[in-house]
């Protein structure tokens, strides 16, 4: 083994960079959960008080519900558009470079950008949608004010940025597929229907838990879309728009530990976060390879 210590030092830099930015950031968060700390003055040790309190906090579980709600109404039409899509593209013989580099182009866009541009697209007063809705005669509608439009033009967001993530994917995965099977289909007279549900998805099935175990952890990690649509930062007590409808469990890690300088209870946040994601995801595994074994 130390023969190879020019390898092992040529491939440090990483490693390095990775413990000290990721991994020890990572188990200091966690001891961050057990203190109290404002940043600045001497930390103070209160077991689990912080969790106690995070049990009790009002604003903490409706942001969990905020996340949740935004994370349904982005994922499923996500997940199905984009299968849809990839479907579509796999059967086009013609300009397919250009339509995946068009579809694709969404998730390389910076999301900053991307909600800005939506700010104005759907703003109450002279957004795009309201003036087209105006032409045929219908009032204007408060999307960016009323608590369920809110978490429907953040999931609009996350849908238009992640699609094309997963239709390249799942297109991958169609280009995988033996045409053989499907010729010995057609010859045994199943339809596109009954080809689609009984060959295309049971071999697909692998690749769809993947995007849906992605997909998850993506959806539940909804930050920015909501601080930049609404301007939050500390001059902001609104947080998360009004009534604080698009308040996500990390904008309100944002509040609690950057605005409000409690970082302990800001790492209590995000550790609680933590597991509710992996009980999600293996929620979410365990009905996908039911799926798979029935």
């Amino acid at each position: 083994m130390l023969s190879h210590w020019r390898q092992y030092l040529a491939i440090s830099p990483f490693f390095v960079i990775f413990g000290v930015f990721s991994f020890f950031p990572v188990f200091y968060s966690l001891y961050l959960a057990f203190q109290r700390w404002d940043g600045m003055g001497t930390m103070q040790f209160v077991g689990l008080d912080q969790f106690r309190f995070l049990w009790d906090d009002p604003v903490f579980w409706m942001s969990i519900r905020n996340t949740l709600v935004i994370w349904v109404l982005s994922t499923v039409p996500t997940l199905f558009g984009a299968l849809v899509l990839a479907t579509l593209l796999h059967s086009v013989r013609r300009f397919k470079g250009f339509y995946r580099i068009a579809l694709y182009i969404p998730n390389v866009t910076s999301i900053v950008a991307v909600s800005i541009f939506f700010g104005a697209v759907f703003s109450n007063n002279f957004g795009l949608v309201n003036a087209i809705l105006g032409m045929v005669g219908i009032s204007p509608v408060p999307w960016l004010s009323n608590p369920w439009l809110i978490k429907l033009v953040i999931a609009l967001l996350m849908t238009w940025m992640w699609t094309g993530y997963n239709m390249i994917i799942y297109l991958a995965g169609l280009q995988a597929i033996p045409t053989q099977i499907y010729e010995a289909a057609k010859l045994d007279g199943a339809g596109p229907v009954r080809t689609f549900f009984q060959i295309t998805m049971p071999i697909m099935r692998p690749i769809i838990l993947f995007t849906v175990v992605i997909s998850t952890i993506n959806g539940l990690q909804s930050f920015s879309e909501p601080q930049v649509l609404f301007g939050s930062n500390a001059a902001n007590p609104n947080l998360g728009g009004p009534g604080q409808a698009g308040l996500t469990t990390l904008l309100y890690f944002y509040q609690s530990a950057f605005v409000n300088n409690d970082y302990g209870y800001g790492a209590a946040i995000v550790w609680a976060f933590f597991v509710l994601i992996m009980v999600l995801v293996a929620v979410n595994w365990r009905l996908v390879q039911r799926g798979r074994k029935s």
